[in-house]
């Protein structure tokens, strides 16, 4: 599924779905492909959504429309696809022409989104800026955005054409955005990656995308073994939407994956040491491991059953002596009283 090329520092890895396959290229410098991945294409103008300075956007190599995006959760909303989708009206964009997201995980998102429902579908090329969107957000094809009650509620599946990940874009990123991409490295460690510690940066990178990769190609659309890629995100999209988005996705995936292990220790699924080591992974990485103050676990709960995956009561991803599976219907008082025994955080 992957191919290094040891001269030039960069790999690739494909997404393997048909007719719809889609090479993944990571390593340094990798975003200057772009032109010749449009020409690929057969796209006659590209539409590019960046949240990144001009300097940050490679040339298309065909007419090309800017539009300015912001990340962040805020502006993850069905106004800002409309306003994508107008802008892209505007330039007279086709289905036969492309659209680039340059920015984190959340214009990746939106700009999915906007790229499957514009004319029912054009083809989008993602090149994702933070370490967050290079090891998740960009590949595997879920696009969707939020609302006031609950996260990623809105969505479509598009698959990209090809997703760039150019680690030199990593090196200008802050420590705390770095640590939410290292949100999603640790959560991989529980899902068959493998233990990733101690690893080089674009090799931990490499590693989350053709084990995520492996996994799209076996199931694209949810349907079962795909789930296990939501393991932490159960109680990390609660504690997003309960913070106000105060904890950022990586740091609240870890969080979350901290509290499984202890879900799946209470449920005698596994035995005590493997419930520390989600403690000790999370905390190799420097993520936050404890509940933020403030958070009652009623709400946290409440949250937690408007779950996309919880189709008839409390439903987690949790490891298991087979692996990481989905679990449906958790008893509620389980739930809560481990959720009042995880640690909390102090001011």
């Amino acid at each position: 599924m992957d191919m290094t090329d040891s001269a030039s520092r960069r790999t690739r890895i494909r997404v393997e779905l048909g007719e719809r396959s889609y090479p993944v290229d990571i390593g340094p410098g990798v975003r200057h492909s772009l032109a010749g991945t449009v020409e690929r294409l057969g796209a006659r103008r590209a539409a590019v959504v960046s949240a990144r300075p001009d300097s940050w956007i490679p040339d298309c190599g065909v007419p090309t429309l800017v539009v300015r995006a912001r990340d962040g959760e805020p502006d993850k909303t069905l106004g800002a696809v409309e306003s994508l989708c107008r802008e892209f009206v505007r330039f007279g964009l086709t289905r036969d022409d492309v659209v680039v997201s340059v920015g984190g995980g959340t214009t990746t998102d939106v700009v999915g989104l906007a790229a499957a429902l514009f004319h029912r579908g054009v083809p989008v090329v993602h090149l994702p800026t933070s370490l967050l969107a290079q090891v998740d957000a960009s590949v595997g094809g879920k696009t969707a955005v939020n609302t006031p009650e609950g996260k990623n509620l809105i969505g479509a599946y598009w698959q990209p054409s090809a997703v760039l990940c150019d680690t030199d874009y990593l090196e200008t990123l802050p420590e705390r955005e770095m640590l939410n991409g290292y949100g999603e490295i640790a959560r991989c460690h529980f899902i068959g990656a493998g233990d990733l510690r101690g690893l080089p940066l674009p090799e931990q990178i490499a590693a989350s995308v053709a084990r995520k990769a492996w996994i799209v190609s076996a199931d694209e659309r949810d349907t079962g073994l795909r789930h296990l890629l939501n393991y932490g995100h159960t109680l990390g999209h609660a504690l997003e939407l309960a913070t106000d988005f105060g904890l950022r996705h990586g740091e609240a995936v870890a969080i979350g994956t901290v509290f499984a292990g202890r879900l799946a220790r209470a449920l005698d699924r596994i035995d005590e040491r493997r419930a520390a080591e989600h403690l000790e992974v999370v905390r190799h990485y420097g993520l936050p491991h404890e509940l933020p103050e403030g958070v009652a676990p009623a709400r946290l709960i409440e949250l937690m059953r408007l779950d996309k995956k919880a189709t008839s009561g409390l439903t987690f991803v949790l490891d298991g002596t087979d692996g990481a599976e989905l679990v449906r219907d958790l008893p509620a008082a389980v739930v809560a009283r481990t959720l009042a025994e995880m640690p909390r955080a102090t001011a």
